[in-house]
């Protein structure tokens, strides 16, 4: 609650006043951060800059709670109390543009300072001006004593990384989180050509990537549908169905869709399935811009069945998604171990029922974008135990252009964020193959 003092009229919105809602809506009503831009109310009034600006400081607090909120605690005799939970926020996004944004020392502070008046926390603008104050002095000794992988990883996460690959590659994993994500895209054809006219590097995997930042919207080909945005790693389930060409498919949980558009232009008969008809709905615009045809259906994919079996099923489930905490830094602060036994149970539900819809012969491909076992081998294990007529079909590396590192003991792919470090890693991912039997 704001003091009592208010301004009468209505202030102009800011980038820093957005990011101050955005961040709000993230941590204490838990929406994810897409979520919460789409619905921000004065996020369209700002220019497309202080728009990117307003995400990157709400981002870059996310990935640096953990080391900000400890800075805080230690300028603090005595916590906040909740009613200034705002004044908190502000803070973080202080401390954000002082020490990991590398804002001008006074533009942070009287930035912070202002937005605190603008808001009626009168009373509280000498302690942001004291904290603030106080860590553009001391601030970058104190973050360079910081564990910042272990501070920035919730407690449950660091133990599940650390006992399903060691406590090395679990800090190596929260390190890359560190840094925000580079831009990927998958071309349709001619991967080297594009590569040079969008100034990127060809990934031994075949996607392209290049430095995050700018309009995608004003890269070459973007208008004419060449190419589309998705993460390396998440381009890689569909190409492990080989030649597509002339199959029919269904991509289940289809939207954001860039893995229908990999099926189609592959030349495949694809029903893409998803229960938000909202996604699907975005799905179809983008599919649109690139003019791929797809029958779309918005449905519960426990449920839906085809007509008739098909060759292949695409099922990229739900999932906690902590694997793409680099994409989305708000994963760790909304998921819980609760989330991960929720989703893993739906999982489950959609594997029995992707093995129903596949003709004898046909193929399945199961993927997730988390690093939790339980949402990933531990699913194909399940499946096969119960008996469906199902087997395992192992990945070679000859078709993941020869990246083995990423192949696990049993044929099955897993990227884990520190892989591929001399490109600056990739997108957490799990992906099995299993062909249905007779």
């Amino acid at each position: 609650m704001a003091d009592s003092t208010l301004l009468t009229s209505t202030p102009v919105p800011t980038a820093r006043g957005v990011a101050v809602d955005l961040l709000g809506s993230v941590l204490r009503r838990r929406r994810p951060l897409d979520d919460a831009i789409d619905e921000a109310p004065d996020l369209p009034s700002l220019s497309v800059r202080d728009r990117a600006f307003s995400r990157l400081l709400v981002a870059t607090v996310l990935r640096r709670l953990g080391q900000i909120d400890a800075l805080i605690s230690h300028c603090l005799a005595t916590p906040l109390p909740p009613r200034a939970a705002q004044v908190h926020d502000m803070l973080r996004l202080g401390i954000a543009q002082l020490l990991f944004l590398r804002t001008p020392a006074h533009a942070a502070v009287a930035t912070t300072v202002d937005l605190a008046d603008a808001r009626g926390f009168m009373t509280h603008k000498g302690l942001v001006n004291a904290v603030l104050r106080r860590l553009s002095q001391d601030g970058p000794g104190l973050v360079l004593l910081q564990d910042a992988p272990r501070l920035n990883t919730p407690k449950w996460l660091w133990q599940a990384w650390s006992d399903a690959y060691g406590e090395d590659t679990a800090r190596k994993i929260a390190e890359v989180h560190l840094r925000e994500a580079p831009l990927d895209i998958t071309a349709r054809v001619d991967r080297a050509g594009w590569a040079d006219r969008l100034d990127a590097t060809l990934l031994p995997s075949g996607s392209l990537r290049r430095a995050a930042g700018g309009a995608i919207a004003n890269l070459p080909g973007y208008s004419e549908g060449a190419w589309w945005v998705q993460d390396a790693a998440a381009a890689i389930p569909a190409k492990l169905f080989g030649d597509v060409s002339g199959r029919r498919m269904i991509d289940l949980c289809a939207a954001p869709g860039g893995k229908t558009a990999q099926l189609v232009a592959g030349g495949a008969q694809v029903t893409a399935i998803d229960r938000s008809p909202r996604r699907l709905d975005r799905m179809i615009s983008n599919l649109h811009r690139l003019s791929l045809k797809v029958d779309t259906f918005s449905a519960d994919a426990v449920t839906w069945r085809p007509s008739e079996p098909v060759w292949g099923v695409l099922l990229d489930a739900p999932c906690t998604a902590t694997g793409a905490i680099r994409r989305h830094p708000d994963v760790p602060h909304l998921k819980t171990p609760d989330d991960v036994a929720r989703l893993a149970a739906v999982q489950e539900r959609l594997l029995t029922s992707a093995v129903e819809m596949l003709e004898p012969g046909g193929m399945l491909v199961y993927c997730t974008c988390s690093l939790e076992p339980e949402e990933g081998p531990q699913q194909i294990e399940k499946l096969l135990s119960k008996g469906l007529p199902v087997a395992r079909k192992p990945v070679t590396a000859d078709e993941i252009g020869g990246l083995a590192e990423i192949l696990t003991a049993d044929g099955d792919v897993r990227t884990l964020p520190c892989h591929l470090a001399d490109y600056d890693g990739i997108d957490g991912f799990f992906a099995g193959r299993l062909i249905r039997t007779a």
